[in-house]
């Protein structure tokens, strides 16, 4: 990056914070501090909500998985529209009749006290944890691309977004994340231009596609039925839907920004917004990630994406077999460059038997490409047990700074960190809200003025960033990132989902019995966890399930129980 770059980047991110402490300053009372002042329309509603799922992670990652598998990882949203659908239907009119501030609200009036702090407890810890991989995955890799040190990266990007989410709450959230979310489709459209003008000359848009079909990696949808494979269409509509239904509905960095609608109609068109815009998004990213690819097969790409981790192996110890390996791999590279361009040459002459052949033959160098990466992914993991050896996380951002001009480039880094700004602030706000709301002032002051609130909140607000800060710079993730994320959602998800559910529709299951339920269901899906090999999206349908299963179990062998104890159903 040169000195424009970093105008680009420092201009675009200080003064996105800085208008949104200043539009916000002076949120007074407790519920436009929460809730922003309630006249939020569907299209900053639609936008702050996919801002707040679409993070870093996001455009970091999802191209990478579209290099490396293609297409196959938007099954995970298939159920996505479904779940907005049911959302819309039946949680947010509970929620918006109840004027509750969290989610959680509605389990203490539904169920007990212990149930609405098991809901919000088990919140706090999975999204306390997911605000923290929220800023360590940007800064990871850029850090390491750019030399930057990490804990310094983490510190300036977290402590920024504190420092405004904290100031203007829930109406700074939403204001941000709409010129927020502006920057990053600028951004990724920007890329994409510019990454179909970097092909060859000759190489049209249905050219690419070709390419990336014929190396597969264009196959959305896999009707396998193997529950050890993360992706397929069943995992996709089942357990996306699932995980969905629990971020959406029962997140409250979700449930926050739509309850700040002007209306329920308001609420429920932003919530439709993205239940059309969603898959379309996903698919896009990921179809940036297998141009990307199509664009490595006329450029040689590094045998290791992740370079600093490569020179290091190098330098110590394993130079000579890093050295062979990136050998063969240019090699078998340079090999399959020369079929692809017979493969496309044969296509435009119309010989399909021809171009059948060629393609055959880059297929096979292309695997001896593969081969040599991960035969140097042992090599890595061999010299330093604890270096990362999936290096999908560094793809984009090494196309980024390698063939985008200066001041674009500071865009795209800026639309990184734009998506872990949205993302956090999110974050960030909901856990504030839910510490304030759910343990504050539910346990420990419970007739305090607002402005008492409103003190706590942003006190509770900055801990957690502080919080989030200090998990991200002690976080080591082994997975893909974006896969981390889903997977740590899908531990606690599920279970949550079930507390909500039995509260919709099990009407003759009270308190206790949903309660510990809950628990038992929790400590069998850790338990599945470390012991099955099954896709992380059935947790979500596993933890649901045995929520509401073992509650009516529970509650059958429960003495009946009072109206008092199960409290006033919210029909």
């Amino acid at each position: 990056m040169n000195p424009l770059d970093y105008l680009v980047l420092i201009g675009v991110m200080v003064g996105i914070a800085a208008y949104g402490i200043w539009r916000t300053r002076a949120k007074g009372d407790l519920h436009s501090y929460l809730k922003g002042e309630g006249h939020t329309h569907w299209f900053t509603i639609g936008l702050s909500v996919m801002a707040t799922q679409a993070s870093a992670i996001t455009f970091l990652s999802t191209p990478g998985q579209g290099y490396e598998s293609g297409l196959g990882f938007v099954q995970n949203y298939f159920g996505a529209p479904l779940a907005l659908l049911l959302i819309a239907a039946v949680f947010l009119p509970i929620y918006r009749r109840l004027k509750v501030y969290t989610a959680y609200e509605y389990l203490g009036k539904r169920f007990d006290s212990k149930t609405r702090l098991l809901g919000a407890g088990l919140f706090l810890i999975q999204r306390g944890m997911g605000a923290g991989i929220t800023i360590y995955a940007p800064a990871i890799v850029l850090s390491t691309v750019m030399g930057w040190r990490l804990d310094a990266t983490i510190l300036c990007s977290g402590l920024l977004v504190v420092a405004y989410t904290v100031s203007g709450g829930s109406a700074a959230v939403n204001l941000t994340q709409k010129y927020q979310i502006g920057v990053i489709f600028l951004g990724m459209a920007t890329a994409f231009v510019v990454l179909l003008l970097k092909l060859p000359a000759g190489l049209g848009f249905t050219d690419a596609i070709a390419v990336a079909g014929g190396y597969h990696k264009l196959e959305a949808v896999d009707f396998s039925l193997d529950p050890d494979r993360r992706y397929t269409i069943w995992t996709g509509v089942l357990g996306g839907m699932f995980l969905a239904l629990s971020y959406f509905g029962t997140d409250q960095s979700q449930v926050q920004r739509y309850l700040s609608g002007t209306s329920l109609r308001e609420s429920r068109l932003g919530l439709m917004f993205n239940a059309v815009f969603k898959i379309p998004m996903q698919l896009c990213i990921l179809l940036l990630g297998a141009l990307v690819f199509v664009f490595y097969q006329f450029e040689r790409p590094p045998v290791f994406f992740n370079q600093s981790a490569w020179h290091y192996a190098a330098t110590h110890g394993s130079g000579d077999r890093l050295r062979a390996l990136e050998h063969d791999f240019n090699a078998a590279h340079a090999e399959k460059q020369t079929h692809v361009r017979s493969w496309l040459a044969a296509r435009h002459a119309g010989d399909p038997a021809a171009a059948e052949t060629a393609r055959t033959a880059a297929l096979a160098a292309h695997a001896r490409t593969e081969a040599a990466r991960v035969a140097t992914k042992a090599v890595l993991k061999a010299a330093d047990a604890k270096a990362p050896t999936n290096d999908s996380d560094y793809v984009f951002i090494t196309f980024i700074l390698s063939y985008l001009p200066h001041g674009l480039i500071g865009l795209l880094v800026a639309v990184i960190f734009a998506a872990t700004f949205s993302s956090k602030a999110g974050e960030l706000n909901a856990l504030g809200s839910t510490t304030v709301i759910d343990f504050y002032r539910h346990l420990v002051r419970t007739d305090a003025t607002d402005k008492h609130y409103v003190v706590a909140s942003k006190i509770f607000t900055a801990l957690w960033g502080f919080v989030a800060i200090g998990f991200a710079l002690f976080a080591n993730l082994a997975e893909n990132l974006i896969q981390a994320t889903n997977i740590v959602g899908s531990i606690f998800y599920g279970v949550v989902l079930g507390l909500f559910l039995v509260a919709f529709f099990l009407k003759r299951v009270g308190g206790t019995a949903v309660f510990w339920a809950a628990v038992i269901s929790q400590a069998l899906v850790f338990l599945f966890y470390a012991t099955l090999s099954i896709s992380y999206l059935w947790y979500n349908v596993v933890g649901c399930a045995l929520c509401m299963v073992i509650s009516v179990l529970i509650q059958f062998f429960l003495p009946r129980i009072s109206p008092l104890d199960t409290a006033q159903p919210a029909t």
